[in-house]
């Protein structure tokens, strides 16, 4: 029989494929990205160094912070570096060419000099920053659409773009700042965007991914939501660079507005992450005939705590072999519930259902049988005192099995 790739089947596309796309993609952007670097580079001297090395310090933990929001059902990595990058390089290089043509050939000979930089910053910018940065999630949208299961997801993609273009914006800004008032400056720019404000340019792009998480898992509105995201993305962009030219006033309370938008999206993704442990508790209840669930296994599917106490007991009873086979079928039980979300609303073909159903059943079938291959000695923990798609079936009309295998 063949080997079945896991991470193909979670991924929902054909196993030892080269991803082409993806490769075009990534490497497109490296080379924007390396343009806009090699710019600031050229014109911000000593000053660029200091800022390339602030710029990319608080990424790594920013990044982390956001993925502990997606634990339950996480994306596939290349297609979180993708979305980085995008950010990083295309959506940065296309806006530092459109806002300077936008500057030279319309705010200012339309405005003048003066009110041309208020004009750029809070109506030109917002409008061509937020539709570069949101043109890879309407990508995603239109080419990896099965890829998107709801808004947790759309805000995920909408951070990483958020936080490449993020970094990228703040190397221009921290070099300029060294150059012109040197380490005070510095100091003074960094704790604004780098320890204050590091969320602003994912927050704002996460508009755009709920429109876009929208019309992935509904049928109405498939058009207009995703073009309302936009223009709210646009819309938060805008009062925010506006802002500084009303003083700290101003400021104060965009930071307000802002601060309970990201106190309504993590409550939203809290939201959702329930609504996903009930579809766990209602459809996979459904395949218990199969013998790859049981009601104890649904009971160690809907926590992240049982989750990670049934991985330690895989990888004391088989290894890493066995961690990871248990990680495969715990992820592939979730897209199962996920499937039938998308079942429900009806935005799925239903050969492509059917197709999907057995590829993830067969996941969490062979993963199961890393189990039985060599039976543990311990019941699993979460089903001490009933069965588990993890424990062998008892003998045909023999005693059920020990509580304590």
């Amino acid at each position: 029989m063949a080997r079945v790739d896991p991470k193909a089947v979670l991924e929902g596309r054909v196993p030892g494929r080269p991803p082409i796309g993806l490769i075009v993609g990534l490497s497109i952007s490296s080379v924007c990205a390396l343009v806009a670097l090699g710019t600031d580079a050229l014109y911000g001297g000593a000053g660029f160094w200091a800022g390339l090395v602030l710029a990319f310090v608080p990424i790594p933990l920013l990044v982390a912070l956001v993925l502990t929001l997606d634990r339950l059902e996480p994306e596939p990595p290349r297609m979180l570096v993708f979305a980085f990058m995008w950010g990083a390089g295309v959506a940065v290089l296309g806006a530092l060419v459109f806002n300077t043509l936008g500057m030279l050939y319309v705010t200012v000979p339309v405005f003048g000099e003066d009110e041309a930089h208020f004009v750029s910053a809070t109506f030109g910018a917002p409008l061509v920053e937020e539709t570069l940065k949101g043109a890879v999630l309407f990508g995603m949208l239109w080419f990896r659409r099965n890829e998107i299961d709801g808004f947790v997801d759309g805000i995920i993609y909408a951070a990483m773009v958020g936080f490449g273009f993020a970094m990228m914006e703040n190397v221009t800004y921290y070099t300029r700042a060294f150059n012109e008032s040197g380490t005070d400056g510095l100091q003074a720019i960094f704790i604004l965007r780098g320890i204050i404000a590091p969320f602003s340019h994912p927050l704002f792009t996460s508009m755009t991914g709920l429109g876009v998480a929208w019309a992935a898992t509904h049928r109405r509105g498939r058009f207009a939501v995703p073009v309302l995201g936009l223009l709210a993305a646009m819309l938060l962009h805008g009062l925010w660079n506006g802002a500084t030219s009303f003083g700290l006033g101003g400021l104060a309370i965009v930071y307000v507005l802002d601060f309970f938008v990201l106190i309504a999206l993590v409550v939203l993704i809290l939201v959702e992450r329930r609504a996903t442990v009930g579809r766990i508790e209602t459809y996979l209840p459904m395949y218990a005939s199969t013998g790859l669930v049981t009601p104890a296994d649904v009971h160690m599917l809907r926590g992240m705590h049982t989750r990670r106490a049934a991985r330690r007991w895989a990888r004391t009873v088989g290894g890493a072999g066995a961690a990871r086979a248990m990680t495969d079928y715990q992820l592939a039980a979730t897209e199962l519930a996920l499937l039938h979300k998308r079942a429900e609303r009806g935005v799925v073909d239903p050969r492509w259902f059917e197709a999907r159903r057995d590829a993830l059943l067969g996941l969490m079938s062979m993963a199961r049988r890393a189990f039985l291959r060599t039976p543990p000695q311990n019941a699993p923990p979460w089903a001490l005192q009933t069965p588990s798609g993890f424990m062998p079936p008892p003998p045909a009309g023999g005693p059920p099995p020990d509580p304590r295998w």
